[in-house]
């Protein structure tokens, strides 16, 4: 069956030069699928604490973030760290993305 969605791996990629373009440093800390991977997307808040958010799509289809880790207060680094270990090791096909940005902002979020 034909998915008209964009590949992942062109998907991230568009991704890190959106943010390559606004300053922010983005890289992939783990490749996935490059067809159908989910992405985790890591943000350091250069404070020792992280936001740690996965895809989800709603009932439409249309991506949407939620919170992997309690959003408040702010998880350490590495309760971050633990979850994507964890995640990786049930889904091989997972990618991270992994950014720095203090205001914790989603760069892949299109809202």
């Amino acid at each position: 069956m034909y998915d008209p969605r964009l590949p992942t791996n062109l998907w991230v990629q568009a991704g890190l030069a959106l943010c390559s373009g606004r300053g922010v440093p983005a890289v992939v800390s783990h490749r996935g699928d490059p067809h159908t991977g989910v992405v985790l997307v890591r943000i350091s808040t250069l404070n020792g604490r992280a936001r740690l958010l996965t895809q989800q799509r709603d009932l439409d289809g249309a991506l949407t973030w939620v919170d992997a880790l309690p959003a408040e207060p702010a998880p350490e680094e590495a309760a971050a760290d633990d979850y994507i270990r964890r995640a990786r090791s049930r889904d091989p096909d997972l990618w991270v993305v992994e950014i720095e940005d203090r205001t914790g902002t989603n760069p892949f979020d299109s809202d």
